[in-house]
């Protein structure tokens, strides 16, 4: 049975990408050695690493500049990486979901954080409007896609600070104005590659203007001067992050990518809204395109169990909503086809009817 995969990372891989990265554990690039055990020093995975390092340029538009990092640690390694080389004194924060609470907790070990909106009062299930960032900050960090509660800020904010973000699990669904970015950050697990590795695109002016001292593995400065190898990167993870950027490449890019997301998002939330059964959980104007959350409404979730065993009889999997919330998540990233989203609607349309 076809699998349909909804997980929220790690999370469902392009075709492209599976199929390239198994035939590099063979073989990798006439080598005759696996990707698993070739040289990082060699020319051959320097080429890979040159080649995702130039793709994210292309694919984001890039501004000269700007370094591209691959680099491991996962995203939670960014919330101290970036205040450890950007907070002189105070930076600004918004609280909008478990990841931002995590990074702001990092920020107090380096300096005042000012947490200038949260959404917390009602379980995340908004972004914050109307706030207003001081214009001492050091910078102001957000994080674009709350994977756990499904909210997502489509847009880049005008502030008159440097500004950074978490982009784990939305990157390449939509175009960024990277320029107006000291850093942009994300885990590869969502949109990228296998968990393992994470890409910066940092500002190389942003650096060098604090006073403590940084150790050599948390300094940007490093990573940028050694090429992203001052020690061993996590080779398998890069290399699967190039096949699926020559994907997106081949399919169009970040606007094509972010057609498919909003029409597989549109198919998923019109179902929701006109269901007797199923209710989203986020406002309307916040919802996230990656990470649909939804519930039973009161008299049916007693059904929640019922309906996750009904939906793996239709090859469906991973769609259980994080303990924060309850209920379902069903995670639509670029390589999720459509298909997989109409055989939801219609499990959950099938069960709506049965009951």
């Amino acid at each position: 049975m076809k699998k349909h995969n909804f997980y929220a990372g790690p999370s469902i891989l392009s075709e492209y990408t599976i199929k390239n990265t198994a035939e590099a554990i063979k073989d990798f690039a006439g080598t005759g050695l696996s990707i698993l055990e070739v040289s990082h020093r060699s020319k051959e995975f320097t080429a890979v690493m040159d080649e995702a390092q130039a793709l994210v340029k292309e694919l984001l538009e890039v501004p000269e500049g700007y370094s591209v990092l691959f680099l491991g640690g996962g995203a939670s390694m960014q919330f101290c990486m970036v205040p450890f080389n950007l907070l002189k004194k105070k930076a600004a924060y918004t609280d909008t979901g478990t990841w931002a609470a995590n990074a702001i907790k990092e920020a107090k070990l380096f300096g005042e954080v000012d947490v200038v909106a949260s959404s917390k009062d009602k379980n995340y299930t908004y972004i914050p409007k109307n706030f207003t960032v001081p214009e001492d900050a050091d910078y102001f960090h957000f994080t674009s896609n709350n994977t756990i509660f499904g909210t997502e800020v489509r847009f880049d904010p005008d502030v008159n600070v440097p500004l950074v973000a978490d982009m784990s699990s939305d990157i390449f669904s939509r175009p960024v104005d990277v320029s107006k970015y000291d850093v942009i950050y994300a885990g590869a697990q969502k949109n990228l590659a296998p968990a393992g590795v994470t890409i910066v695109i940092v500002k190389d002016s942003a650096l060098g203007n604090v006073d403590r001292a940084i150790p050599t593995m948390l300094d940007y400065r490093t990573h940028i001067k050694k090429g992203s190898m001052f020690n061993t990167p996590p080779v398998l993870p890069i290399y699967s992050a190039l096949q699926t950027l020559k994907y997106y490449k081949e399919l169009g890019g970040v606007k094509e990518m972010e057609r498919r997301d909003l029409a597989k998002a549109e198919l998923l939330y019109s179902a929701i809204d006109s269901s007797k059964m199923f209710v989203g959980t986020v406002e309307p104007e916040d919802r996230s395109i990656m990470n649909v959350c939804f519930v039973m409404k009161p008299e049916y979730v007693e059904l929640e169990k019922e309906f996750i065993d009904f939906a793996s009889t239709k090859g469906i999997v991973g769609i259980k909503g994080h303990r924060s919330v309850g209920g379902f998540r069903a995670s639509l990233y670029n390589a999720l086809p459509i298909e997989s989203v109409k055989v939801l609607v219609e499990a959950m349309n099938e069960f709506e009817k049965k009951h």
